[in-house]
């Protein structure tokens, strides 16, 4: 019986997956990954002012490393 519940709960999640275009196994290549995160990271650095704390950071590692 538990059998045939694992094998359904299987089955629908193949169905759901297909349905929304997703692959059985995998992964994304790096460009198609960052290509679909830099929009967002954009809109973020815009939104909250993040800039200013990316080039201070920046810095801060530089001075770091002795640069």
């Amino acid at each position: 019986m538990a059998d045939t519940a694992t094998r359904m709960i299987r089955t629908q999640g193949r169905k759901a997956s297909a349905a929304f275009g997703g692959r059985q196994s995998g992964t994304r290549h790096p460009l198609v990954a960052t290509a679909m995160v830099l929009p967002l990271a954009a809109l973020l650095v815009v939104v909250f002012g993040g800039w200013d704390a990316v080039v201070t950071q920046a810095s801060s590692v530089g001075v770091m490393l002795g640069r």
